[in-house]
Parts: structure tokens; C-alpha cells; sequence
């Protein structure tokens, strides 16, 4: 039951995985300014749909109850210690190095994407 839940959210990581740990000469260059470029909206957009939907898998998942009802913080640990993964792993891909900036990127994400359940399901949270 827990895999059924939480398939979204595991394609999702892989997609990611995919996408960060691809060379930098492939991703578009469309700089709005210094520090919001399509990388950094990037970054933020995909740990967002994670967190988003790993608290969406945990809170339906019946298996690990200490899970169910701690989603948000595990969703948050998850994400955020994977996407520390992810930017010291680009450290080993051509034209990529580990990036402050993104880390702090996808961190915002991470909280945005709980804010982000947090008002699309109202405050249905379980007890």
C-alpha cells in the first residue's frame, strides 16, 4: 500500500535525479536577472511538486502510521536531504559543480510545496 501511494512522488524523484544530474550545457540560458535564471526556477519548481507529492503519499498510506501522521516533516527531511544529494552528486557530472544557490532554491521549494498542500487540501490535516 505504501508503494501505491507514493509512486507519483518516487517517479518524480527520478525525473529529478534526470533532470539535475544532466550536463550544464544542456539546460537553456533565459536570465531574467542575477539569481532568478531557468535554473534556479527550475530547482524550485520540481522539489515543490516533490514535497507536494510525498506528503500527499504519506498522509494516504496506511503502513507506517508514525509517517501518516508526521507527512510534512518527513516529506521535508526526504526532499531536502535528497536534493543535498543531488547538488553534491553534480559535482561528478561535466560542467556542473555543487551550487549554494540551488541548494537554497530547492529548499524554498521544499517549503513551498508543504504550503502548497497545506492550502489546497484546508487544513485537512490528520490528527
Amino acid at each position: 500500500m505504501f508503494f501505491r501511494y507514493n509512486l507519483f512522488a518516487i517517479v518524480w524523484a527520478c525525473v529529478i535525479f534526470m533532470l539535475i544530474l544532466m550536463p550544464g550545457n544542456n539546460m537553456p540560458d533565459t536570465n531574467i536577472w542575477s539569481v532568478l535564471t531557468f535554473d534556479k526556477f527550475a530547482h524550485f519548481f520540481v522539489f515543490a511538486v516533490l514535497v507536494f507529492l510525498l506528503v500527499i503519499g504519506f498522509t494516504k498510506q496506511h503502513t507506517y502510521i508514525w509517517l501518516k501522521f508526521n507527512a510534512i516533516k518527513s516529506a521535508l527531511a526526504i526532499s531536502i536531504g535528497y536534493s543535498l544529494l543531488l547538488e553534491t552528486g553534480q559535482s561528478l557530472v561535466p560542467d556542473r559543480t555543487f551550487d549554494l544557490v540551488d541548494m537554497l532554491a530547492n529548499t524554498i521549494g521544499c517549503f513551498l510545496g508543504s504550503l502548497l498542500f497545506y492550502f489546497v487540501y484546508k487544513f485537512n490535516f490528520p490528527n
